[in-house]
């Protein structure tokens, strides 16, 4: 398909500059209607749908995930999102008082959250360890990633692509070194698949977990969790149900585990066939480094508007599609909610314990136009109020 925009495939406002497609993504015309026809089908049948069809075409969404991620179908199940993958394995992961989780100060904060609650009830510790900003190079982010590591730690935990800085971290790496020292790990990747490419039979990682209605496009609340089958016993089903003990039990007992869960409407996991076919169809590794190259061009820009450095080198082994501008404001709240009600822009003033970013992502509809009608409203607010310090 020709390079153009695609903004007639998308259902957002066109009153609104959307730059945050990294939060909760959007999903095309063709691939939400699928999903439609799904709930359409569940609806006029249901019992039939949740009971029988609707696990063949579970089972063939399972097949076509596996086969764009490069895993076994049957070492896949789908959560709504990766907070609730990580609960799933934070909640039966074996800790012991005194033990310790390895993980960076630029996780996704929901995600620390769970970790800290587990290692509290268990008396173990989640190890929160800094990286230094801006990113010079892999070797330092890996030395400064096991300056972390201690004989208590029993497992890494860390985000591919981080929520807050965007940055791409080098978890390939991290894991190999983590597997030689015998540690278990588990990596988010919730902004991974459809934005760089993901190939978990490389990766090796014991657990994975990516959302697919981010950059992937898929509706909202379409997730995975990946975990290696000579670990699947581990994991207990955060919700006990028909699969647990099962009077019907499958190959599986991971899918019975984690698949069968009583009534709940699974439309959204049904689309993954659908949506490869819609990524495949406008040639989505060739429109993404597009995005990218957009994304990059304009980094150094606004980091220059704001009086800030970049977090790293503008590369593509540290960038994708997100990029994060340190911003000095003490009302971030305030400043997005400006961005969005006077300017109509759609775009996060994040938070990373102290530090504050502007995070803009570029999508295969946004255009350098989309970019300078935020650095003009930036500009404005600049020169106009006291938001930015």
């Amino acid at each position: 398909m020709e390079n153009t925009p695609l903004h007639s495939q998308f259902l957002l406002r066109p009153d609104i500059t959307f730059l945050n497609f990294g939060s909760f993504g959007a999903c095309p015309k063709p691939i939400f209607e699928a999903y439609q026809k799904f709930q359409l089908e569940l609806e006029s049948e249901p019992v039939q749908f949740i009971t029988a069809s609707g696990l063949a075409y579970l089972k063939k969404s399972r097949e076509a995930l596996g086969a764009y991620i490069h895993c076994h179908a049957d070492d896949v199940v789908f959560t709504t999102n990766p907070s609730y993958a990580i609960n799933i394995v934070a909640k039966s992961f074996p800790l012991q008082a005194g033990d310790e989780i390895l993980s960076t100060n630029l996780e996704y904060g929901a995600l620390d959250r769970t970790w800290n609650y587990y290692c509290k009830k268990a008396g173990a510790k989640y190890i929160r360890q800094p990286i230094t900003l801006p990113l010079v190079s892999k070797e330092k982010f890996i030395e400064d990633f096991f300056k972390g590591l201690t004989d208590k730690t029993k497992a890494i935990f860390i985000n591919q692509i981080s929520s807050a800085t965007g940055l791409i971290f080098p978890v390939k790496e991290i894991c190999d070194i983590a597997k030689e020292k015998g540690l278990f790990t588990i990596v988010d990747g919730a902004h991974v698949p459809g934005h760089i490419p993901l190939n978990l039979s490389e990766l090796k990682a014991d657990v994975y977990t990516g959302a697919c209605h981010k950059w992937m496009c898929t509706p909202k609340g379409c997730s995975f969790l990946y975990v290696n089958k000579v670990h699947q016993h581990l994991f207990d089903p955060l919700v006990v149900s028909w699969g647990y003990e099962s009077a019907y039990p499958s190959h599986s007992q991971f899918l019975d585990y984690h698949q069968t869960q009583g009534t709940r409407d699974f439309s959204a996991f049904l689309t993954i066939p659908k949506t490869i076919e819609f990524l495949t169809q406008y040639n989505w590794p060739d429109r993404a480094a597009e995005c990218r190259k957009l994304a990059h061009k304009n980094y150094i820009r606004f980091c220059d508007l704001l009086g800030s450095k970049p977090l790293c080198p503008v590369t593509d082994e540290f960038l994708g599609q997100m990029c994060s501008i340190p911003v000095k404001t003490s009302q971030p709240e305030k400043l997005k909610q400006l961005l969005f009600e006077k300017y109509k822009i759609e775009v996060p003033v994040m938070k990373q314990d102290a530090q504050i970013f502007i995070r803009y992502s570029i999508q295969v509809f946004n255009t350098q136009q989309d970019l300078t009608i935020l650095y003009n409203a930036l500009t404005d607010i600049l020169a106009h109020t006291d938001l930015i310090g």
